[in-house]
């Protein structure tokens, strides 16, 4: 049975992220921003959406990886002619004291042997392919223009050639540079070799100041560098994956929109960022979690768009063919309008290290009263409220156990913040709050089965459960923790370490692929309660789960292993760098030895 993966690697500069096939196409580019429309966007299809490829006459083979702890992509095209690599990356540096992180996309094209001759394709489309661009010469370079937008590539390969289509001789390095609402005013061939060695330098710096634990580290540095090009610089916002509408399995119909950013995965996030000690990124993402939580609508709503924007008005493009052919394709989110309870604890925990973490000086930030209260009182309104709980689910309510878990952990940290900041008053308010989530939690309790269920008076489990030990309401080393982790796996593990996030019909039936971020959840509560030898053997067993990059969906199928999903998914490689930590201090590997 074949397995499924997704044939492409992704680049980014923390203002656009691009993927790039194997078969040297820019299958996915969205600019200005990450929610923007595709100007490349044959992922979805490869008729509207564009192209931009440099492929050889015939039949070929191809390679592809990444310059070590780089987000710089390389791919290695092979045919009777000879092999060819090209060199794809977004620029980031510093510069003038800033990072330098234009909305440039730069190809280096080079011949490794013999004499291959290639043809350059370049058909930028705009408003999701209903819009081309018109297409005017310059000396150096092609202008496209759509409308207001602009796109212009500057070039050393012969335009003739581009603009016909027609293949040439590779006997010398060519570069391509493609930049989105400007033109490029500086040389082409240096200013290239000038970029991709600053951004070389970058990013390997970056790495070399990464606190990366002693366990499975090239994976884990591969699934930091995703992380961080998946963080919007300009607001701090990080986005759970890039792309849209790349099904969760064939025919399932879920496939959603996943280029937002969701409270409920803040306090992973921020765990993530602390354990490789990146605390710039971290702040930067505290400012947009404040910038929202100050605003004065009555609650949250479990995703806002990189910009904060609260509308995410969900449509559907019935002109574009969708991934392989899956239907629908959804631009915006539904799930904008739900009730998600459990974000007000994930914002109150990951704001947490502010205020209880040394290496941050608290006074500095201003208003720490006001953002209690006004967390606290969103817990007290809404903590007796059913819920769509962290699955979305989108016509059935409960009061779930996984959104009292972080209503408890959520008041536990706000009473932490209130003893910082003595605040008498708030510590009171947490104390109850915590003594009403865990009566909800208890409520969860099935004495005879020895497990927490998904709700209160439901009969289903669900991995969200988990938490209750990686979060510490149960004591990993007691027996409820360790039965209620026998329940759970014996209902929803699959093989070769996979899990379900739940086994139940929801609002679309019975989920068809396994959940990978669960299956991390799932080595972690291994991990916490001492079965370390089957944590790692689990871990190491999710590995094959990557593409050729070690790149990770959002959903893995169990029968074949194959990868569905939005992808990479920023969250799965949060589970995978949370999971690889958490074994690494069990094995006492807090560095590499």
């Amino acid at each position: 049975m074949d397995r499924h993966t997704y044939q492409t690697g992704i680049i980014g500069n923390c203002a656009y992220l691009a993927h790039i096939n194997k078969n040297t196409n820019v299958d996915w580019l969205c600019w200005p921003r990450f929610d923007s429309s595709f100007v490349f966007g044959g992922l979805l299809d490869d008729e509207k959406g564009g192209e931009f490829s440099i492929r050889p006459a015939g039949e070929y083979t191809s390679r592809q990886f990444y310059l070590e702890n780089t987000n710089i992509l390389c791919t290695e095209i092979t045919n009777p002619e000879g092999t060819y690599r090209i060199t794809d990356f977004a620029p980031r540096f510093r510069q003038y004291e800033r990072y330098y992180k234009p909305l440039m996309f730069i190809r280096k094209v080079e011949v490794i042997s013999g004499n291959p001759r290639v043809k350059v394709k370049c058909r930028p489309v705009y408003n999701y392919g209903e819009d081309k661009f018109s297409r005017s010469r310059g000396s150096n370079h092609i202008l496209y223009e759509s409308g207001n937008e602009t796109l212009q590539l500057s070039t050393n390969i012969s335009l003739s050639y581009i603009e016909d289509e027609r293949y040439f001789a590779l006997n010398e390095p060519k570069y391509l540079i493609t930049t989105f609402g400007y033109k490029l005013e500086a040389p082409i061939d240096s200013t290239a070799e000038r970029f991709l060695l600053s951004t070389k330098q970058y990013w390997r710096t970056w790495i070399k100041h990464s606190s990366i634990a002693g366990f499975q580290q090239p994976v884990v540095i591969r699934s930091a560098l995703v992380l961080k090009i998946h963080q919007y610089e300009d607001t701090g916002a990080i986005i759970a994956a890039s792309t849209t509408s790349l099904p969760e399995h064939p025919g399932s119909v879920r496939n959603w929109d996943y280029r937002y950013c969701w409270m409920r995965d803040t306090y992973y996030v921020i765990t993530a960022l602390n354990h490789i000690g990146h605390f710039e990124e971290m702040e930067r993402y505290f400012n947009y979690i404040t910038d929202i939580s100050f605003r004065n609508d009555e609650r949250y709503q479990p995703l806002f768009g990189i910009a904060g924007e609260r509308k995410l008005t969900e449509r559907i493009l019935d002109h574009i063919k969708g991934y392989q052919g899956n239907q629908p394709v959804r631009i915006g989110n539904q799930a904008f309008e739900h009730i998600q309870n459990d974000i007000y604890g994930q914002v109150l925990i990951s704001m947490l290290p502010l205020y209880h973490d040394n290496r941050f000086i608290f006074d500095e930030r201003h208003g720490s009263a006001q953002w209690l209260d006004y967390l606290l009182k969103k817990i007290e309104r809404t903590i007796d409220e059913k819920d769509a709980g962290i699955w979305e689910f989108r016509n059935i309510a409960n009061h779930h156990c996984y959104t009292n878990l972080f209503q408890w952990a959520g008041a536990n940290a706000a009473l932490k913040m209130a003893t910082t900041i003595n605040d008498e008053k708030s510590k009171e308010r947490a104390q109850i709050l915590i003594d009403k989530a865990a009566k909800y939690i208890e409520d969860c309790y099935d004495p005879i089965r020895k497990v927490y269920t998904h709700g209160v008076g439901s009969p289903h489990l669900d991995a969200s459960t988990l938490q209750l030990i990686l979060m510490n309401y149960l004591d990993p080393q007691s027996q409820k923790a360790k039965d209620h982790l026998l329940a759970v796996e014996a209902e929803l593990k699959a093989p070769n370490g996979l899990f379900y996030r739940y086994k139940h019909a929801d609002d679309f039936g019975k989920p068809k692929s396994t959940f990978l971020i669960c299956a991390f959840w799932y080595v972690e509560a291994l991990a916490c309660v001492g079965r370390i030898d089957d944590a790692i053997r689990e871990f190491e067993s999710l590995m094959q789960y990557g593409n050729h990059l070690d790149l990770f969906s959002e959903d893995i199928d169990e029968h074949d292993g194959s990868q569905w999903g939005n992808f990479p998914q920023a969250y799965s490689h949060v589970g995978l760098m949370n999971a690889a930590h958490r074994i690494a201090i069990k094995l006492d590997r807090p560095v590499f030895l």
